[in-house]
Protein backbone atom coordinates (compact mmCIF):
# COMPACT_ATOMS: atom_id res chain seq x y z
CA UNK A 1 0.00 0.00 0.00
CA UNK A 2 1.57 3.58 -0.93
CA UNK A 3 1.98 6.00 2.02
CA UNK A 4 -0.59 8.58 2.65
CA UNK A 5 0.30 12.01 1.00
CA UNK A 6 -1.48 13.78 4.31
CA UNK A 7 -0.20 11.99 7.81
CA UNK A 8 -2.35 13.05 10.73
CA UNK A 9 0.68 13.28 13.53
CA UNK A 10 0.75 15.76 16.50
CA UNK A 11 4.08 17.56 16.12
CA UNK A 12 5.76 15.57 18.71
CA UNK A 13 4.85 12.32 16.98
CA UNK A 14 6.54 14.01 13.73
CA UNK A 15 9.62 15.12 15.38
CA UNK A 16 10.25 12.26 17.30
CA UNK A 17 10.57 10.14 14.21
CA UNK A 18 13.05 12.79 12.84
CA UNK A 19 15.36 13.40 15.94
CA UNK A 20 15.65 9.55 16.44
CA UNK A 21 16.68 9.07 12.94
CA UNK A 22 18.90 11.75 13.19
CA UNK A 23 20.46 10.99 16.42
CA UNK A 24 20.74 7.14 14.34
CA UNK A 25 22.80 8.55 11.13
CA UNK A 26 25.11 10.89 13.24
CA UNK A 27 26.07 8.31 15.83
CA UNK A 28 24.87 10.41 18.65
CA UNK A 29 24.24 8.84 21.70
CA UNK A 30 21.75 10.20 23.48
CA UNK A 31 19.98 9.71 26.44
CA UNK A 32 16.23 8.74 26.28
CA UNK A 33 15.22 11.79 28.34
CA UNK A 34 17.85 14.14 26.23
CA UNK A 35 16.05 13.25 22.98
CA UNK A 36 12.66 14.17 24.58
CA UNK A 37 13.82 17.71 25.21
CA UNK A 38 15.33 17.72 22.30
CA UNK A 39 11.30 16.26 20.63
CA UNK A 40 9.18 18.92 23.02
CA UNK A 41 12.07 21.88 22.13
CA UNK A 42 10.73 21.35 18.60
CA UNK A 43 7.15 20.90 18.95
CA UNK A 44 7.36 24.10 21.41
CA UNK A 45 8.63 26.44 18.49
CA UNK A 46 5.21 25.35 16.34
CA UNK A 47 3.34 26.70 18.69
CA UNK A 48 5.41 29.82 19.59
CA UNK A 49 3.59 32.02 21.27
CA UNK A 50 5.63 35.40 20.69
CA UNK A 51 3.62 37.73 23.43
CA UNK A 52 4.78 35.39 26.10
CA UNK A 53 8.58 36.40 25.02
CA UNK A 54 10.86 39.56 25.49
CA UNK A 55 10.95 41.66 22.96
CA UNK A 56 12.50 39.83 19.37
CA UNK A 57 14.46 42.84 18.96
CA UNK A 58 16.81 42.56 22.23
CA UNK A 59 19.64 40.67 21.77
CA UNK A 60 20.19 37.03 23.16
CA UNK A 61 23.22 38.06 24.45
CA UNK A 62 21.68 40.97 26.92
CA UNK A 63 18.93 38.20 27.25
CA UNK A 64 22.12 35.92 28.78
CA UNK A 65 23.53 38.58 30.51
CA UNK A 66 20.13 39.24 32.41
CA UNK A 67 19.53 35.61 33.37
CA UNK A 68 22.65 35.55 34.74
CA UNK A 69 22.26 38.56 37.33
CA UNK A 70 18.75 36.54 38.02
CA UNK A 71 18.36 34.25 40.71
CA UNK A 72 15.84 31.51 41.47
CA UNK A 73 13.49 29.99 39.08
CA UNK A 74 13.84 33.38 37.09
CA UNK A 75 17.24 32.58 36.49
CA UNK A 76 16.48 28.98 35.60
CA UNK A 77 13.45 30.12 32.83
CA UNK A 78 15.53 32.55 31.60
CA UNK A 79 18.78 30.68 30.84
CA UNK A 80 16.43 27.51 29.48
CA UNK A 81 15.40 30.22 27.19
CA UNK A 82 18.59 31.38 25.96
CA UNK A 83 19.78 27.62 25.22
CA UNK A 84 16.63 26.32 23.82
CA UNK A 85 16.26 29.52 21.86
CA UNK A 86 20.06 29.09 20.49
CA UNK A 87 19.72 25.39 20.12
CA UNK A 88 16.98 26.01 17.61
CA UNK A 89 18.14 29.14 15.60
CA UNK A 90 21.64 27.42 15.39
CA UNK A 91 20.17 24.27 13.87
CA UNK A 92 17.05 25.48 11.77
CA UNK A 93 18.07 28.64 10.58
CA UNK A 94 21.74 28.33 10.09
CA UNK A 95 21.88 29.61 6.90
CA UNK A 96 20.38 33.15 8.02
CA UNK A 97 23.24 33.48 10.40
CA UNK A 98 26.16 33.74 7.67
CA UNK A 99 26.15 37.03 6.97
CA UNK A 100 24.31 38.69 9.86
CA UNK A 101 25.96 40.50 12.67
CA UNK A 102 26.69 37.14 14.84
CA UNK A 103 27.40 34.12 13.70
CA UNK A 104 26.25 31.04 14.56
CA UNK A 105 29.72 30.09 16.95
CA UNK A 106 28.12 32.88 18.68
CA UNK A 107 24.32 30.98 19.30
CA UNK A 108 26.74 27.37 19.86
CA UNK A 109 28.64 29.60 22.53
CA UNK A 110 25.26 31.60 24.77
CA UNK A 111 23.62 27.94 24.06
CA UNK A 112 26.59 25.64 25.66
CA UNK A 113 27.00 28.03 28.24
CA UNK A 114 23.33 28.80 29.36
CA UNK A 115 23.08 25.19 29.12
CA UNK A 116 25.69 24.44 31.30
CA UNK A 117 24.82 26.85 34.12
CA UNK A 118 21.63 24.74 33.84
CA UNK A 119 23.25 21.66 34.80
CA UNK A 120 25.52 23.01 37.52
CA UNK A 121 22.00 23.77 39.48
CA UNK A 122 21.71 20.23 40.16
CA UNK A 123 18.10 19.53 38.96
CA UNK A 124 17.45 16.27 39.65
CA UNK A 125 14.97 15.90 36.46
CA UNK A 126 16.80 17.74 33.65
CA UNK A 127 20.23 18.44 34.99
CA UNK A 128 21.88 15.13 32.92
CA UNK A 129 19.76 16.63 29.91
CA UNK A 130 21.35 20.11 30.62
CA UNK A 131 24.90 18.63 30.83
CA UNK A 132 24.66 16.40 27.46
CA UNK A 133 23.08 19.44 26.00
CA UNK A 134 26.65 21.78 26.53
CA UNK A 135 28.92 18.99 26.56
CA UNK A 136 27.78 17.90 23.09
CA UNK A 137 25.94 21.55 21.60
CA UNK A 138 27.49 21.22 18.57
CA UNK A 139 26.37 17.59 17.66
CA UNK A 140 22.86 18.77 18.72
CA UNK A 141 22.89 21.49 16.41
CA UNK A 142 23.39 19.18 13.44
CA UNK A 143 20.56 17.20 14.45
CA UNK A 144 18.64 19.52 14.54
CA UNK A 145 19.95 21.14 11.17
CA UNK A 146 19.09 17.25 9.64
CA UNK A 147 15.34 17.74 11.15
CA UNK A 148 15.31 21.20 9.34
CA UNK A 149 16.69 19.70 6.27
CA UNK A 150 14.19 16.34 6.03
CA UNK A 151 11.63 18.59 7.37
CA UNK A 152 11.95 21.48 4.14
CA UNK A 153 11.92 24.54 6.94
CA UNK A 154 15.21 25.50 5.01
CA UNK A 155 17.31 25.69 2.17
CA UNK A 156 20.99 24.01 2.39
CA UNK A 157 21.33 23.35 -0.98
CA UNK A 158 23.73 26.55 -1.65
CA UNK A 159 27.72 24.36 -1.26
CA UNK A 160 29.03 27.43 -0.66
CA UNK A 161 26.99 28.49 2.56
CA UNK A 162 27.32 24.68 3.45
CA UNK A 163 31.41 25.31 2.99
CA UNK A 164 31.35 28.48 4.86
CA UNK A 165 29.26 26.64 7.94
CA UNK A 166 31.54 23.84 8.23
CA UNK A 167 34.78 26.38 8.45
CA UNK A 168 32.66 27.98 11.03
CA UNK A 169 31.74 24.86 13.12
CA UNK A 170 34.19 22.34 11.88
CA UNK A 171 30.80 20.37 12.29
CA UNK A 172 31.22 16.48 11.35
CA UNK A 173 28.21 15.95 9.68
CA UNK A 174 28.66 19.22 7.37
CA UNK A 175 31.80 18.06 6.55
CA UNK A 176 30.57 14.66 5.55
CA UNK A 177 27.84 16.55 3.87
CA UNK A 178 30.37 18.31 1.32
CA UNK A 179 32.02 14.95 0.96
CA UNK A 180 28.88 13.77 -0.07
CA UNK A 181 28.84 16.36 -2.78
CA UNK A 182 32.18 15.65 -4.36
CA UNK A 183 34.13 18.58 -2.09
CA UNK A 184 36.70 17.32 0.63
CA UNK A 185 36.74 20.15 3.65
CA UNK A 186 40.40 21.11 3.68
CA UNK A 187 40.78 21.72 7.74
CA UNK A 188 44.56 23.86 6.96
CA UNK A 189 41.81 26.58 5.93
CA UNK A 190 41.33 29.28 8.64
CA UNK A 191 37.62 31.30 8.73
CA UNK A 192 40.05 34.12 7.33
CA UNK A 193 38.84 33.00 3.80
CA UNK A 194 35.26 33.84 4.80
CA UNK A 195 33.91 37.19 3.71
Amino acid sequence: MAEALVRNESPVEYFRELVESALKRQHLAARELTSFYLVNLLAGFVHFDRSATVAEDEALGIRFVRALQSAGVRQRDELRQVGDFSLFISGFFADSLVRSLVDIDYYIYLGEYAYGSLARQGDETFGDVFDELAGNFAAFVDVLGEVSERSALSSNADLLRLYERWLRTRSRRSGELLAARGIVPNASVGNRFIQ
